[in-house]
């Protein structure tokens, strides 16, 4: 007896082809780029493999420029996330109106891709020399914010600028792993005699903690990577990696398009370091959380 039993029909994976345009925007625009700086970062101008372009990355100024946007992206990623942490405890497990959640979340959503050119004219409108608070706490307070030190085209208020979209970006990363957080734990810790303070430093903090640190690396990565906000209001005030790589794209500030790619280059390496160290603390805390 012959087996004469049909061949199974293989199926055309059309669910898979719903992710192509996908798959193609990434390679056209993350993945070719990517590839044609690092090639343009060790070439020189006579087309060359060089490795000068990587050392030229260790001058002062470069140095600086990478410096300060570490410490700005640094500040900006540790006080949104401590005040985004805040907000968000206390929106959900506070005893705040429930109507206020769907509020914060929805201006959350709104605020944290509000940047570039109009962000830096809000402030600028609301906290500059003639803004409008500005103008207010002097005249009716007496109060000149100028004179006691505060400068908005500053270290201080170009952080304070990123505030506005890292503080929402907080708020909607970490709202899912603080909801995660079981009333039963909280039950079970007052049935043993622990108090609030206590349940939070021995049960809830220590649960939060993967996903705080994940998120503060992909709070660092959001701000390290900015550039309209910081050129619409400092300028070239601050020398700041990102203005610096766009003083380069636009007139060859550095008078080599080879440096420029090593500096890309660079800037694409940090923000990759800090985007991995925010998907693997993601995951751990996910598998902690079930």
């Amino acid at each position: 007896m012959t087996d004469t039993a049909a061949k199974p029909h293989r199926r055309i994976p059309w669910d898979s082809l719903a992710v192509l345009p996908f798959v193609i925007f990434a390679v056209m625009f993350l993945f070719l780029p990517t590839l044609s700086l690092m090639g343009a970062a060790f070439t020189d101008r006579t087309g060359n493999f060089t490795f000068e372009n990587i050392a030229g990355l260790f001058t002062d100024q470069i140095l600086a420029a990478y410096w300060i946007s570490i410490r700005i992206s640094g500040a900006s990623a540790i006080l949104g996330a401590l005040i985004g942490l805040a907000l968000t405890l206390a929106i959900i497990r506070g005893k705040l109106p429930q109507g206020l959640r769907s509020a914060v979340m929805t201006f959350s959503g709104v605020a944290s891709n509000f940047a570039g050119v109009p962000l830096a004219f809000a402030f600028i409108a609301t906290l500059g020399r003639l803004g409008l608070v500005t103008i207010i706490l002097k005249t009716v307070f007496g109060f000149d914010m100028y004179r006691s030190g505060f400068n908005l085209f500053s270290f201080w208020g170009l952080t304070l600028t990123y505030l506005y979209f890292q503080i929402p970006l907080m708020v909607l990363t970490i709202a899912p792993a603080i909801d995660g957080l079981k009333k039963e734990w909280n039950e079970a810790a007052q049935t043993l005699g622990a108090n609030t303070s206590q349940f939070w430093r021995y049960i809830g903090f220590p649960i939060l903690w993967p996903s705080v640190l994940g998120t503060l690396s992909l709070l660092f990565a959001n701000a390290f990577g900015a550039i309209a906000t910081a050129w619409a209001l400092t300028g070239s005030n601050l020398n700041i990696v990102t203005v610096l790589l766009y003083n380069q794209i636009r007139g060859d500030a550095l008078q080599n398009p080879g440096l420029g790619a090593a500096l890309a280059l660079g800037m694409i390496v940090i923000t990759s370091l800090a985007n991995v160290i925010y998907l693997i603390v993601a995951a751990r805390a996910e598998r902690w959380m079930k």
